[in-house]
């Protein structure tokens, strides 16, 4: 005959947890947003494209739905700068292979493409998840 606790162990189910897929909610439309670069300091700027682009200023924001926004930006070419960034600041990258890091300075960067400094930034400033990469498809910059 089985014991009290045989019995209650073979009467529970496994607790399950039902988790919503990452897919938009019903009557969900993307805007368009204009942004126009000029004289703007880079971090302020990327931190609000980075902001419109993961959805963050509506109401229904849910953070592992991506619902975020179309960015056009224009006149990256004019942007602030502010401090000796220019000059100083320098952007890493590591090949895999050893002795393969790679420095390039933002000076480098403004002059070969402008807009990159500010998709860099934001791409910084987005989460490191998945949703990254589908958020920053929608960032558009033209010079």
């Amino acid at each position: 005959m089985p014991t009290t606790a045989e019995k209650k162990s073979a009467s529970k189910k496994p607790a399950t947890t039902e988790v919503q897929k990452p897919k938009s909610k019903p009557g969900f439309q993307r805007q368009a947003h204009q942004i126009d670069a000029t004289n703007q300091v880079l971090g302020r700027l990327a931190s609000s494209i980075a902001i419109l682009l993961r959805g963050k200023h509506r109401p229904t924001f849910t953070p592992h739905l991506d619902q975020g926004d179309f960015v056009v930006v224009r006149n990256a070419k004019n942007l602030k700068i502010t401090g000796n960034k220019r000059e100083q600041k320098i952007y890493y990258h590591h090949s895999g292979y050893p002795g393969g890091l790679k420095r390039t300075q933002m000076k480098d960067v403004i002059a070969k493409n402008p807009g990159d400094v500010l998709r860099r930034a934001v791409w910084n400033m987005l989460p490191k998840n998945k949703l990254r990469s589908r958020m920053i498809k929608r960032l558009t910059i033209i010079n």
